[in-house]
């Protein structure tokens, strides 16, 4: 296990945003994990594709699943994947072994364990459509537990998971299905075509910063508000997308806030409705 003393997670934030941490882990295994967990109680992040960081200093210490804890492993037709892994890696693997049922998650960025607890996906498929179980650290009494899909409650970018805090996800079992390589591949790589035709790629971002309300579209509201473009700081509401916010250079997470709360309340005066945001704010 790798450990760093005042750590700057600046690349560890799909918002580049500079930000310290007093101690960071890097875990390789389970007992890394549960060694630190208690010693320490620190702010637990994957690939940091979803998170808002708010403070240019943190007292507290990260435990970090990037880079590391990332094995994936092959049982016949179930994919059995560290939480640090990657959905990139799990996409690969599959297509590697003749796998179909990832395709739609080849090009999100997000680890095993940040796409469980959010419940990542497309109106496609979700990440609740392929999952078999879930091992994961029960913070409150310290015992390691396995929960099945059934009982996970998953919802439209919810779950089990981001509803209980005191858990950490540490591997997870994925059912697939015997495919053609060739239509796979082709799946995956459309898959990203499409992705990157929508989404913003010139600045750093998080991603959907908002979850779709019912019978509505982000992106359209704020067009209609004259938001597309709209800067405070060094953050800014996308001009190819306006449900997505970016770091212009040098955006704080408060930058992304502030403009988080006009956009709410915008919206609110103007349809009634009451966005819900999809980024961990820490």
């Amino acid at each position: 296990m790798k450990v760093f003393n005042n750590f700057n997670l600046e690349n560890f934030n799909a918002y580049n945003l500079s930000s310290v941490c007093s101690r960071a882990y890097f875990p390789d295994c389970e007992a890394d994990i549960i060694n630190v967990i208690q010693k320490a109680r620190p702010i637990v992040i994957g690939n940091g594709n979803n998170l808002i960081l708010t403070k240019q200093f943190y007292k507290e210490d990260f435990l970090i699943l990037n880079g590391c804890f990332q094995k994936v492993m092959l049982e016949k037709e179930i994919i059995i994947a560290e939480a640090g892994a990657t959905l990139f890696d799990l996409s690969e693997t599959a297509f590697q072994n003749n796998l179909s049922g990832l395709e739609i998650f080849y090009d999100i960025p997000s680890s095993v364990g940040g796409a469980v607890v959010m419940n990542a996906g497309t109106k496609e498929v979700e990440i609740k459509d392929l999952l078999i179980k879930v091992r994961y650290l029960d913070l409150v009494d310290g015992k390691i537990k396995e929960i099945y899909k059934e009982d996970i409650g998953f919802e439209y970018r919810n779950s089990f998971f981001q509803e209980n805090v005191n858990t950490i996800i540490l591997k997870v079992w994925f059912k697939l299905e015997k495919g053609d390589p060739l239509k796979i591949k082709s799946k995956m790589l459309l898959n990203k075509e499409i992705r990157w035709s929508k989404q913003p790629r010139d600045y750093p971002n998080c991603g959907s910063v908002f979850k779709r309300p019912p019978g509505r579209f982000v992106g359209p509201m704020l067009d209609e508000l004259g938001l597309k473009g709209f800067t405070i700081g060094g953050a800014k509401i996308s001009e190819k997308h306006s449900g997505f916010i970016v770091n212009t250079g040098n955006a704080t997470g408060k930058d992304i806030l502030q403009i988080i709360e006009i956009v709410q309340k915008k919206v609110k005066e103007k349809f009634g409705v009451d966005l819900e945001i999809e980024q961990r704010i820490i």
